[in-house]
Order: C-alpha cells, then sequence, then structure tokens
C-alpha cells in the first residue's frame, strides 16, 4: 500500500515565515504584510516546538543529499540571532550522513550588523537583499513605518557582508519606479553594488474596489507586459555583450535551461506547480508562497506530518491545476515550452478569443522569448558541441 508520504516527489522547496508577516518597513508593493489578518492576536513568533519539528521533518521528508532551507518573511532577522543559531544547531542533529545543508535568508537588510553578517559567514548563509535601484527609485516605495525611505540602511548592510565575504544576491521588484530605467538600475546593481546575481521579480498587483459592483484595479505601482518586455530586453542585450559567464541574471539563465532540455528553473515557467510550499510562524502549511489563504491550507505540521501535506491529493490538484487550466491559445504558443503560462497568481486576463486564464504578463513574455531566441539556440548549438564559454561569447559578439 502506497502511502501520502511515499508519493512525495524526490525533492520539494517550503519556504520558512518565522515571524509571519511581521515587518520592520512598509513597503507599498508588498503581498504579504496582509497575512497578518489570517492570525488575529497571533504571536507571529516561530517556536522552539515548532523549529524543531520543521527542521526535522523537512530533512527526512527529503530524498535527495542537498536540502536547502529558506528563511523569508516579513523580516526575518526580527527573530534576532539566537533563533538562527538553534536553526544550524537542530539542522546538524537531524542531518543524514553525507547530506549537505544549505540556508537562505531573504531581507531588508536595514537590521544587519556585524554579529549577523559573522554568523552569516561562519555558517554559509546566502543572502538575498532586496534593492530596486539607486536611491531615487527604491524609496519610492520601500519605505520605513515611519514612511522615510531606507536606501542608506540598506547599502549599509550591504557593505556589511561585503566586509564579511558572505555571499549574496538581490531582489530587485521591478515595478512602475523603475520599469522605463532597465539600464540605470542594471548599472548601479553591477557597478556600484557589485552584484554578481540579480533577480528581477516583476509587481503585479491589483487592488480590490470598496463598491462589489466595480471591477478590480491594477495598483499604479505595477507593471504591465510592455514595461516588463521592455525591462528584460534592455538590460538582456547589455548582460550579452559584457557579462556573459560574469554576472548571474536568474532570469535569463534559468529561462535559457529550457533551450537546451534542462529540467528546474523558475518554478513561474515550469509546467505544474506544487513543489514550492510554505510554513507560517505556527507550523500551518500553504500550497504555495502566493498562495496563502483559506483554500489552499494543507494543514498543520504539530498534527500532520509535512510529507503527507506535501504528497497529499490535495496538493497534486493544486500542482496540476497550473497545466490543466492553460488557455487554448497559450497551448498553441510556439514559446509554451519556455513559459507553460506563466504564475498562476497572474492569469487575470483574457485571451484575444475570449477565454480567460491569459497571463497579465504575456506579452512581455512573449516580447522576451522572442528577443532571445536566436541568441539561446546559438549557445545551446554550441555548448551542445562541448565549446568553451570564451567561444561561445566570441561567436555571440560577431553575430550581433
Amino acid at each position: 500500500m502506497t502511502t501520502a508520504s511515499d508519493s512525495r516527489p524526490p525533492a520539494f522547496h517550503v519556504m520558512a515565515k518565522p515571524r509571519g508577516a511581521i515587518c520592520n518597513l512598509g513597503c507599498e508593493y508588498c503581498y504579504y504584510l496582509p497575512k497578518k489578518a489570517l492570525y488575529p492576536g497571533g504571536t507571529f513568533r516561530m517556536s522552539n516546538q515548532v523549529l524543531k519539528s520543521y527542521v526535522r521533518q523537512y530533512i527526512a521528508a527529503q530524498q535527495v543529499p542537498q536540502v536547502h532551507f529558506a528563511w523569508q518573511g516579513g523580516e526575518p532577522t526580527l527573530m534576532g540571532l539566537d533563533f538562527f543559531r538553534r536553526v544550524v544547531g537542530y539542522q546538524k542533529e537531524a542531518a543524514r550522513p553525507g547530506m549537505r545543508i544549505e540556508n537562505a535568508i531573504q531581507t531588508n537588510g536595514t537590521l544587519l550588523n556585524d554579529d549577523w553578517c559573522r554568523f552569516f559567514a561562519e555558517n554559509h548563509f546566502l543572502v538575498g537583499i532586496s534593492l530596486d535601484g539607486p536611491r531615487e527609485i527604491h524609496d519610492v516605495y520601500r519605505k520605513d513605518k515611519g514612511n522615510r525611505g531606507t536606501f542608506d540602511r540598506v547599502i549599509h548592510g550591504i557593505r556589511l557582508l561585503k566586509k564579511y565575504q558572505v555571499d549574496f544576491n538581490i531582489l530587485t521588484c521591478v515595478s512602475a519606479a523603475n520599469a522605463e530605467k532597465p539600464l540605470e538600475v542594471y548599472h548601479f546593481l553591477r557597478d556600484e553594488v557589485g552584484a554578481e546575481f540579480i533577480q528581477f521579480i516583476p509587481i503585479v498587483e491589483w487592488e480590490r474596489p470598496t463598491d462589489p459592483q466595480k471591477e478590480r484595479k491594477l495598483s499604479e505601482r505595477s507593471v504591465n507586459g510592455e514595461q516588463y518586455g521592455y525591462f528584460l530586453n534592455s538590460i538582456f542585450d547589455d548582460w550579452l555583450a559584457h557579462d556573459l559567464g560574469k554576472i548571474f541574471v536568474q532570469i535569463f539563465d534559468t529561462s535559457f535551461g529550457h533551450w537546451i532540455g534542462a529540467p528546474g528553473g523558475l518554478c513561474v515557467f515550469q509546467e505544474t506547480c506544487g513543489l514550492a510550499l510554505v510554513t507560517e510562524h505556527n507550523g500551518d502549511v500553504y500550497s504555495c508562497d502566493h498562495f496563502v489563504e483559506p483554500d489552499c491550507y494543507l494543514g498543520n505540521m504539530l498534527k500532520t506530518p509535512l510529507a503527507e501535506m506535501v504528497g497529499s491529493e490535495k496538493q497534486r490538484q493544486f500542482g496540476l491545476a497550473k497545466r490543466n487550466s492553460l488557455p487554448q491559445y497559450c497551448r498553441s504558443c510556439s514559446f509554451l515550452f519556455a513559459c507553460n503560462g506563466g504564475c498562476p497568481k497572474d492569469r487575470t486576463d483574457i485571451t484575444p478569443d475570449g477565454e480567460p486564464g491569459l497571463n497579465h504578463l504575456c506579452l512581455g513574455f512573449k516580447t522576451y522569448f522572442a528577443h532571445v531566441d536566436s541568441p539561446f539556440r546559438i549557445m545551446a548549438n554550441l555548448i551542445r558541441q562541448h565549446r568553451p564559454m570564451t567561444d561561445v561569447m566570441k561567436i555571440l559578439e560577431n553575430s550581433n
């Protein structure tokens, strides 16, 4: 007889939010801050009982030699250093022989000090820092509770990470504040910040009207497909000409994998969902970070084993729904292999033939994939011939 835990995938990912939606900042486009409403009167602090159970269950449920822990929020550093010292201790206790444990933490960077950065260096944490560009761009939406810009504090945190030689990457939200300034943003991150690993996350948020008879509107902070495509293509051309093999831009490197048939990549471009779950501060588990809502609640790990929730029929159906609900317009698209309709949370538009479920960023995805198709095909062919990266770069340069 096969149990739910037996049917769990070989590898799955859980994003842990030890402080839930609590944050020291008040970024205007943050989609997670409203999740506090799910836990009225909650402590919003992961207890030692939940932490120990999570670490043990997560490691035990994995069938791969590397286990990746991701800590996010809200702002996870609000838990304090002692919490993360316990994290490392419990991981060492639970790890099987030969198993490699890796930790990544996503932070706004404003609370980092020497003690934090020394700890990250000693325990090989990968630190993600949220930074949207130069001061005049970053401070538009990324403000503290007093409505003050946070740029200087973030840059101070990055300098400390460099001081202690902590591996870090930059997460940049693409919003109305920077969508028309792609090269200004990219050159700042590359040249001024010294970032070698960069993620670009588009802001798509809908404001629900107070009058239920009215249609919801896209927020003024959001980007549309045309803006997103322009942003990506402008940076791609600069990256291809100057930084191929030197700077890792997540969407470029991972989407290239589709051209060479490599597995994995960004979850938003996978055929199905379901392998990236989230656990809240009290041990509640949800299907996805963008679907922390009652309909996607799977259970609590103190009552139901994590492996059982991951392998549950409810989670399986959640994952398959991404593929099964894809409009015919998308199914006939030449870039279906690379896009797969994008993230379900953004499938809010109507296709040209009147079918619901079109991704709001469809035009941007199409524009981007069409733009990179030729260089990606050249790169894929050269890699299949086992040509060295230096040859790849020379041939691409001559083809432009």
